[in-house]
């Protein structure tokens, strides 16, 4: 019996679902219709035996089996995407960028500007990844510029300034009263946000316990949106779809960023990408 194929067109597609939070905005980010993405989605399905994205609403949720293969599908688009760039070199002047998660929705759009403007007509590619799988990206020079979590990652990079956080959860929602443990939703570990949230909490004397988890930030939003519990997530840009800010635990700092260029990376371009993140992570006022 033949191997199933995964396609990458279509892995393509659905990591955009997970970075993007829905079919209609991962089309937007792909230039592509609705439609085409969820054909892509359908594939995927059909090869696997198993539905990967339900809808929820007027959102998507990622099934067990999807949230495995969105992790699987980010380290396949990262060795094809680099072999492609390696192997053929058919690119041309293209700069990658890479960031954690956690406000890539906010980040990416920001240093493609920032690039472009330096280097006009230059193409950009992305990649999202775990803070320390970054540095290693960009070490090897296979990401040019990328931005991350600074505790998250043995190299401390270029300090850009603090991500705020924000306790996010669906509207009406409420702890248990005490002393029952306030329940949490994070990244699994190892994550910094994770444990800022936990040791914030403590810090305070506020019991919590973790009662839902994923390896990525769509997975995190998923569970969050059943209601089951509190996130902790970047505060930068609009809250996403079904979830509010809650301030009814204490607030927590915001965390260090970094932002880190691979070895001779063309400087007028590191300076204005990391020039646009500290734009970014400025403090109003």
């Amino acid at each position: 019996m033949p191997q199933p194929v995964l396609d990458i067109v279509a892995l393509r597609s659905l990591t955009a679902i997970a970075d993007c939070g829905g079919f209609h905005r991962a089309a937007n980010s792909l230039a592509l219709s609705q439609s085409a993405v969820s054909q892509h989605v359908r594939r995927l399905e059909k090869t696997l035996g198993s539905r990967v994205v339900e809808r929820e609403g007027r959102g998507t949720r990622f099934t067990p089996e999807g949230r495995l293969l969105v992790e699987q599908a980010r380290r396949i688009l990262a060795v094809h995407d680099e072999a492609v760039r390696v192997l053929l070199d058919t690119e041309g002047d293209t700069v990658t960028i890479g960031s954690t998660e956690h406000a890539a929705d906010q980040f990416l759009p920001r240093l493609t500007a920032a690039v472009q403007e330096v280097r006009p007509g230059c193409r950009v590619r992305f990649r999202i990844d775990r803070s320390a799988r970054l540095v290693e990206a960009v070490e090897r020079g296979s990401v040019d510029v990328a931005v991350y979590v600074t505790e998250a990652a043995a190299t401390e990079g270029t300090p850009v300034g603090g991500l705020p956080l924000t306790w996010h959860a669906t509207p009406g929602w409420a702890p248990p009263p005490a002393p029952s443990p306030v329940p949490l939703v994070a990244i699994e570990d190892p994550c910094a946000i994770r444990r800022r949230a936990i040791s914030t909490l403590a810090a305070h004397g506020v019991a919590a316990t973790v009662v839902g988890d994923a390896g990525y930030l769509a997975g995190v939003l998923d569970v969050a949106r059943t209601g089951v519990g509190v996130a902790l997530l970047a505060a930068v840009g609009p809250a996403p779809d079904g979830l509010r800010p809650y301030d009814g635990l204490p607030s927590v700092t915001p965390i260090p960023m970094s932002a880190l260029a691979r070895p001779g990376a063309d400087p007028a371009t590191v300076a204005a990408a990391f020039e646009a993140v500290r734009d970014l992570l400025r403090p109003a006022g």
